[in-house]
């Protein structure tokens, strides 16, 4: 299984465009669309991690709640789809991460105390687009390279972009199909 996680809230959204646009060119196979808006994360208080440090102490993974990360898990492929805002990528994507990074599905820690995959990934696709051509690399793209090599074992990461968008004059078709 393909999972496609899409953290574009806009409907006209370029990132998800371009990203909808490297599915269908790739012809990569069955692809499970995951929108991060669709989703309810719980909140991340004191309560909630008691309960969730208890599951996975426990190694109870039965609850709906850890269906996210079995799925990530799960998956041959990984996209994500992500605009560059503010400086990195839509809050809904770190929220997803806080809560896929799951000790016992996603990853385990060795007796030395580092981390190692559980995941059966072995290419992430991180497609983004930017407005401006201010990109720097270690708060979007960097940042889900790291923990996709340190945490889940996905070695082979590509990042796909489409930048300068929003600069007066730019041709953004032109931009998306150079991406594409």
């Amino acid at each position: 299984m393909i999972l496609y996680i899409n953290a574009c809230t806009r409907k006209e959204s370029r990132t998800k465009y371009l990203a909808e646009r490297f599915i269908d060119k790739r012809g990569i196979g069955e692809v499970e669309e995951l929108n991060l808006y669709d989703v309810v994360f719980p909140c991340t208080d004191e309560k909630f991690l008691d309960w969730r440090n208890g599951c996975v102490e426990r190694g109870d993974f039965s609850d709906k709640y850890f269906d996210l990360a079995k799925q990530f898990a799960a998956a041959e492929k990984i996209i994500i789809a992500a605009p560059y805002w503010d400086l990195s990528f839509p809050a809904v994507l770190k929220q997803y991460i806080e809560h896929i990074n799951v000790m016992g599905i996603t990853f385990i820690y060795t007796d030395e105390g580092y981390p190692k995959a559980m995941c059966r990934a072995d290419k992430l696709y991180y497609i983004t687009t930017a407005g401006g051509e201010f990109l720097p690399m270690e708060f979007g793209f960097g940042y889900i390279k790291s923990l996709a090599e340190s945490f889940y074992g996905i070695t082979d990461c590509e990042l796909i972009m489409a930048k300068g968008l929003d600069v007066v004059g730019a041709n953004v078709e032109e931009i998306l199909e150079n991406a594409i």
